[in-house]
């Protein structure tokens, strides 16, 4: 109605949202401006190129991975009742509640353990090795992956399954034929957010396989060791370059969700 007065409510959490947003696009208008500066002297580098292939082949290696184990483990704890379920989930929660840098600990005490060494033998180095850079996204990710699946497939009516098991459906048939399709946008969205979790990770990586020049050097591991020589131009532009790719991929798979949307609809 005209004249009306803005509600208390209403006007206290713009105010929140206002202060929400100049926090976070202050950050992303700093990588934006600073990093642009020296974009094209960082591209040319042949150490960023190097963290720049590393970090999304890495990512996307793992993101595959993640999501062949997490899908059917989603699959397992809300289609299934069997013993220690509920301790399953404990642990797959814990672990999100876990430092990056402590489940990198670990990756280092199992990797640099005798079963560790056999591998190494055996050719499959993961310590201070670029392999150890997906092992590490991998266990960083995966908890997150089947939390997020299993929450799109319970958000699907199990009675659509039954009907489909009642006109003769396998299994298989029903989570092919029915429970993927209606979680697909949001399968789809798992893949993004673990994709671009992978991108940014960090610290477990640091811990199992160190931050070395052109070897175990993503994006993320690129901006730590500018800082750590003083030179934030080279940081900077490590973060913006890591915030393009980001922008991008969310673009794309932005029009595959809305596209993957319209052809449901009319199907």
């Amino acid at each position: 109605m005209k004249g009306r007065r803005p509600d208390t409510f209403v006007t206290i959490c713009m105010l929140l949202m206002g202060i929400a947003v100049v926090s976070i696009g202050s950050n992303v208008l700093v990588v934006v401006l600073q990093g642009a500066k020296s974009l094209f002297r960082s591209v040319s580098q042949s150490e960023t190129r190097f963290a720049i292939g590393l970090s999304v082949g890495s990512a996307c290696v793992s993101t595959l991975v993640c999501f062949l184990l997490a899908v059917p483990t989603a699959y397992v704890l809300t289609r299934s009742s069997f013993p220690g379920r509920s301790a399953i989930e404990g642990v797959l929660e814990l672990t999100m509640t876990l430092p990056n840098i402590v489940l990198g600990l670990s990756l280092l005490i199992i990797f640099a353990s005798p079963f560790g060494k056999v591998l190494k033998k055996t050719g499959f180095a993961v310590v201070f090795n670029p392999r150890g850079v997906v092992i590490a996204q991998l266990v960083v990710n995966l908890p997150f992956a089947i939390k997020l699946a299993s929450a799109a497939f319970r958000d699907v009516n199990v009675k659509l399954e039954h009907v489909a098991g009642l006109l003769g459906a396998s299994p298989f048939r029903q989570f092919t034929s029915v429970l993927l399709p209606l979680s697909k946008n949001a399968l789809i969205s798992t893949v993004i957010l673990i994709w671009f979790r992978a991108l940014g990770e960090f610290g477990a990586t640091m811990m199992l396989v160190g931050v070395t020049r052109m070897k175990t050097e993503t994006l993320p591991a690129s901006i730590y060791l500018n800082v750590s020589v003083n030179d934030l131009d080279g940081a900077l532009s490590s973060a913006f370059i890591l915030l393009m790719i980001s922008a991008v991929s969310f673009l794309v798979a932005d029009w595959l969700t809305r596209r993957g949307g319209k052809r449901s609809r009319y199907e």
